[in-house]
């Protein structure tokens, strides 16, 4: 596969039609995509868990810097026991999978070490589990009109509210989900 077709660095965007309860409505940031597979993590999904129950099962203290409103997410129904970092600036950890320049992908216990005392990365999602394809699958999906995908973008990554960023991750690929009717069909 060549860089240019590289969907790596974009977003997954399911299309209404999508009705997996995996992947209803989600936003899959492209962490990794080559012949071997594609790997990456959904970004508009929270869990019902905190920053403090994940530090508290890896009995990790929590210190008085430690960020109490930091939301953990359900990254894709693959290892879901384990937990993916996506972070900028792109600082190296024990490790990690430098995306971009400035984007990164860890999953090792430092970087929750550091998180933990407020040392982090500025930037953060922090997801359990990633959404993982075989070897030609997700083409053959994007074949099927199961999804669209566009250039990703930090500013919905991390900045956007949870519930807008499937619209917003659409709009910047050119579009508009509310005109794609919910029924899917063949003519």
């Amino acid at each position: 596969m060549s860089e240019a077709s590289s969907l790596t660095n974009h977003f997954l965007i399911a299309l209404p039609t999508l009705r997996d309860p995996n992947f209803f409505r989600t936003v899959t940031y492209i962490c990794e995509h080559t012949a071997e597979g594609t790997m990456g993590i959904i970004v508009n999904r929270p869990s019902a868990l905190e920053l403090t129950d994940i530090l508290q099962h890896m009995d990790i203290a929590e210190t008085p810097d430690t960020p109490a409103d930091m939301r953990i997410f359900i990254g894709g129904p693959v290892q879901e026991d384990r937990g993916f970092l996506l972070h900028s600036p792109a600082k190296r950890w024990d490790s990690t999978l430098l995306i971009e320049d400035d984007l990164a992908v860890t999953t090792s216990q430092d970087l929750v070490r550091a998180i933990a005392r407020n040392e982090g990365p500025e930037e953060i999602l922090f997801a359990l589990g990633y959404a993982g394809w075989g070897p030609g699958q997700l083409e053959q999906e994007l074949q099927q009109d199961a999804w669209i995908f566009g250039a990703a973008s930090k500013e919905i990554l991390f900045h956007t509210p949870i519930e807008a960023r499937w619209e917003a991750a659409a709009t910047l690929a050119g579009v508009d989900v509310n005109l794609i009717s919910n029924i899917g069909g063949h003519a």
